[in-house]
Order: structure tokens, then C-alpha cells, then sequence
């Protein structure tokens, strides 16, 4: 099994924090699909078996329902999708009408990621999202009308000048909406967005890492008790609703990727589609490769396998880590491993190597330790 990401880099305006590949060329649209369905063709994906198929940005949501068809059409014809294949679209809640819905639905999507970030209206307006809080409720509560049962919605934290209590009434809203996923990010200040220039300017001021440590630690607690399953770094699920794709990310499953920007992995390279349209819509009409290949060592591969398996609850499978690199790398996965355990950071529990709660606040410092790159 595998799966397939399409990247919809449109976008109606730009926020202030995003770092991926977007435009707002949306008179692009349709050549861009046509280039799409064309990589398509072109690709020689030896995975034929499509367990997940993503539609991320971008704004995939400024996508007419037609296009977003015409490349599934494209996909179900070229490969055996599983009959309950995760199909996930990310949108922007005001494009969440029910217009759009039904179509999303007829289509075939089953899964909805909607970018709310906050429920706070003065935060949206910092990002320059373009939607209300207001919106955002009435998005998901209109997606489950039309049928949708697997919604996720993203939240951000660590705005500058927020509170804990700002922080809590965000998380306590999105629990109120009922949605099966969660995904929560401290806001980030991305090289060359506009938010890191303001930053820069010494315009605003990041957050405390006490307080951001005290806001991860409420939104954990929160979600517990509410019967989501923290199954990764920033991830909640309710049971049997955790990202499919996303976990294959995690879990060194292969997927292709398609689109400007997009990014794929068979297992051993990694190959990546320049980050411009005008750039990929030539490459693809011209028949002319513009990818850009990377493989991988035995070494960068260890790393991975054990950076993305710290990242979720089941952890590093430490039979399979010396099945795929040998018992040396074994041996020194759990060398560097024991201060960590020591220290209450690691634990081994049913052959896995897993951050314990006190490790989440430390991951990255624990997983470089464990790294040979």
C-alpha cells in the first residue's frame, strides 16, 4: 500500500506564518490540472495499491469540484484504490458551503482537514486568515449536515500576547464542535514569511517557553479527558480516526507526490517538484524531468526511521530497527537511548523505544541524541 498526495498550491491571499509553496495565480487553475493528470501519466509509481489520497496546500478548497474530479478520475483509472481509502481534502471554512460539500462528497472525499487556527477573531485578522471564528463553527457544523463523520481542524498556539486562558477558551471551543482529529501547532516563524520579518523588525515579541510548554501541557490534559488519543507530537484522534496519511509519512510508507512543491518517497530516494508553477506546468507540458532526486544513506535512513517513530505514541519498534539496519545500529539506538531513560525522558515498553510525557517537552534535543547524522 501507498499514497498520493496532490498539491494545490492556490491560495486567495497569503497568511503571514506559511513557509509551503503556494501562489495566488488562481487564473492558473485549470492548466495546472491538466499538468497534474499529466505527471500522472508520466510517473512510473511502482506502488499500485493506494491506500490514502491527499489534497493539501495551499488552499485546496479554492479548487472547483470538477478539477479536484478530474484528477481522482485520473488516479482511479491508473491505480487500485482501496475501497475505503482515506480521501482528505484541506480547505479554508469559508469555502465550507454546502454547495461545495455535497460535491466534495460526491466525489468521493471522506475527510475534511479545516485550517481554523483560532476562535478568536483578532487573531485571524494577525494571520490575515479570511475567515471569522463564526465561520469556522458553522463550517463544521455544516460538513457534518452533509454527511462528513471524519472532520479534523487545526489549531495554533503561542501568538504573541496571548494567555493561557486565551489559549484554554480556543481549546475548549474546539471540543464543544465534536470533530474526530485535532492537529495543534505552536505558531511557527517560518525564514521569508511575513511573520518572521515582523519578528525581525522587532514589530512583535514570540511567547515564553514556560508559557508555551504550560499551553502544550493544557491542551494534552484537555484532550485526554475528552477521549482523544495524542498519537503524535502534535496529533489527537478519537479512536480509530487518526490521519491515515499523515501516519504513513511517519510510518516510512511510500507515497508519490504530484503538483508544484510536492515531495515523494519509494522507500530508498526522495525526489521533490520545483517550488514554481510556471516552472512545473512547462516541465510537465515539455515532457522534461524538473525533479530533483536525493538519495538516501543507509545512515539517513536510520535517522528517519527513528526521528518519525519518536514523533508518535507507538514509538521505534526496536525488532524492526535492527531487522532494517542491523544490531549495530540497534546497540547504538539504546547506548544513546539510556541517559534518556535514566532521566525519565525514554522508556522501553513491548519492545519500543518511546518518549515518555517529560520527553514530548525535550523530543527534539532526545531524538538528536539518537540520530548518527
Amino acid at each position: 500500500m501507498s499514497g498520493i498526495y496532490i498539491h494545490i498550491p492556490f491560495c486567495k491571499s497569503r497568511c503571514i506564518y506559511c513557509g509551503f509553496y503556494s501562489t495566488t495565480q488562481l487564473a492558473r487553475e485549470d492548466e495546472y490540472v491538466d499538468a497534474v493528470c499529466h505527471e500522472l501519466d508520466q510517473t512510473d509509481w511502482k506502488y499500485r495499491n493506494i491506500r490514502t489520497i491527499y489534497f493539501g496546500g495551499g488552499t485546496p478548497s479554492q479548487m472547483p469540484v470538477a478539477s479536484l474530479e478530474s484528477i481522482l478520475s485520473v488516479i482511479y483509472g491508473m491505480y487500485e484504490v482501496a475501497e475505503d481509502a482515506e480521501i482528505t481534502l484541506e480547505g479554508n471554512p469559508d469555502d465550507m458551503t454546502p454547495k461545495y460539500l455535497r460535491g466534495l462528497s460526491s466525489i468521493g472525499v471522506n475527510r475534511l482537514s479545516m485550517g481554523v487556527q483560532s476562535f478568536d477573531d483578532a487573531r485571524l485578522a494577525f494571520l490575515h486568515r479570511r475567515h471569522s471564528a463564526e465561520q469556522a463553527v458553522r463550517a463544521v457544523e455544516e460538513a457534518k449536515a452533509v454527511g462528513f463523520r471524519n472532520i479534523s481542524i487545526d489549531l495554533m498556539f503561542g501568538f504573541p500576547g496571548q494567555t493561557l486562558d486565551d489559549w484554554k477558551r480556543d481549546v475548549d471551543k474546539a471540543l464543544t464542535l465534536d470533530v474526530q482529529h485535532l492537529s495543534a501547532y505552536s505558531l511557527m516563524y517560518e525564514e521569508g514569511t511575513a511573520l518572521c520579518r515582523m519578528l525581525e523588525d522587532g514589530k512583535i515579541c514570540e511567547v515564553s517557553d514556560e508559557l508555551s510548554l504550560s499551553m502544550y501541557e493544557y491542551l494534552m490534559d484537555a484532550l485526554h479527558d475528552a477521549g482523544f488519543e495524542h498519537y503524535e507530537i502534535s496529533n489527537f484522534a478519537k479512536p480509530g480516526y487518526r490521519s491515515g496519511h499523515n501516519s504513513s509519512y511517519w510510518q516510512g510508507i511510500p507515497y508519490l507526490g504530484l503538483g508544484a512543491g510536492a515531495h515523494s518517497y519509494d522507500g530508498v530516494k526522495r525526489w521533490y517538484n520545483p517550488d514554481s508553477i510556471s516552472e512545473y506546468i512547462e516541465g510537465i507540458n515539455n515532457g522534461k524531468d524538473v525533479r530533483e532526486y536525493e538519495s538516501l544513506t543507509e545512515d539517513e535512513r536510520y535517522d528517519e526511521y527513528v526521528m518519525t517513530g519518536l514523533r508518535t505514541c507507538d514509538g521505534v519498534d526496536l525488532e524492526e530497527l535492527e531487522r532494517q539496519f542491523g544490531i549495530e545500529s540497534r546497540d547504538y539506538c539504546l547506548r544513546n537511548a539510556n541517559t534518556h531513560i535514566d532521566g525519565g525522558r525514554l522508556v522501553i515498553d513491548a519492545g519500543s523505544l518511546r518518549l515518555t510525557r517529560q520527553g514530548l517537552f525535550v523530543s527534539n534535543d532526545v531524538m538528536s541524541d539518537l540520530m548518527k547524522g
